[in-house]
């Protein structure tokens, strides 16, 4: 096969594993920088080009678009969509994922556990939304954050109202969630790949932080979860529309509440975790999957 991955850093490890593993397995793998890459709209002509030469051929694209550069990179990546090039998680579903409130909005439509959450536009209604997640202390998100950037723990009245009037008064929109105490710190990360969880890590929070987000400095280790959470992942992953995704869960006291379901799942942390060759995994789902027409929305753009 011929695979495109839409990704700006080829030397992440999570790129350069699944171009191994392509390669491994026989396939044709290229990284394109998801910034060099432009479309060309005309009638019945979908093109996408790139560093001015034309990208034909392809079996399947593999989107690891970087949160910065979401739009742009969704643009891209229907592109491909429209040329009839298998995606293996469509644009529809990572727009879906990227935006926390339309998520957790899907995610709640269908009865997945998830942390009590609110969402205004006034600052005046600070007080209101505080307690309708029964805080303080609650947990505040920018909508668009990553890696656990833009994350505030506020455990008083009067520091969770200065942190929202501060957010929304730079004009920035935020979720406002209960803070599960019960977790510890730590958080399950269940990897799915075409609906089944093929890897799971317990991730602990660096000390005194209470995100666990390994690139905050936080720890992995390998994890039994139990069924309930093992449903819920997929489920989450099934609702979203997502063929490969990371399901970040905590384990509350009225069973697991699900944080995140992460789009481009960083692959080192998990691997390194597990001992699993996850991203052998994602490139045999790919060559088994990829066909025109194939997809979770059956979208086309």
């Amino acid at each position: 096969m011929k695979i495109a991955m839409l990704a700006r850093n080829p030397n992440l490890y999570s790129h350069q594993r699944l171009k191994e593993a392509a390669e491994e397995r026989g396939h044709h793998f290229d990284i394109l920088n998801t910034t060099r890459c432009t479309v060309h709209i005309a009638s019945h002509r979908p093109e996408v080009y790139y560093n001015g030469e034309p990208c034909v051929g392809y079996d399947a694209v593999i989107p690891r678009i970087g949160a910065s550069i979401t739009n742009y990179g969704l643009a891209i990546l229907r592109q491909f969509e429209m040329r009839g090039c298998w995606p293996l998680n469509e644009s529809v579903a990572i727009g879906r994922s990227r935006d926390k409130l339309r998520s957790m909005q899907i995610l709640a439509k269908h009865g997945l556990g998830l942390p009590l959450t609110a969402y205004a536009n006034d600052p005046k209604q600070a007080e209101e939304i505080i307690k309708a997640v029964k805080g303080p202390p609650v947990v505040i998100k920018l909508l668009e954050g990553t890696q656990g950037i833009g994350v505030v723990l506020a455990e008083t009245m009067s520091s969770a109202k200065s942190v929202i009037e501060a957010f929304r008064g730079a004009n920035v929109n935020i979720l406002v969630q209960e803070f599960i105490k019960e977790a510890g710190g730590t958080d399950i990360r269940a990897l799915v790949v075409g609906g089944k969880v093929v890897a799971a890590m317990k991730r602990t929070g660096a000390p005194d932080d209470f995100r666990s987000n390994l690139h905050r400095g936080g720890s992995a280790q390998l994890i039994k979860i139990t069924p309930e959470e093992r449903s819920t992942a997929v489920r989450a992953a099934k609702r979203m529309g997502l063929n490969v995704c990371g399901v970040d869960m905590l384990r509350s006291n009225h069973g697991p509440v699900i944080m995140e379901v992460n789009s481009s799942p960083g692959l080192e942390g998990i691997e390194n975790a597990t001992g699993k060759d996850i991203a052998g995994m994602i490139i045999d789902f790919v060559a088994k999957s990829a066909r025109d027409g194939k997809t979770m929305t059956k979208g086309k753009g």
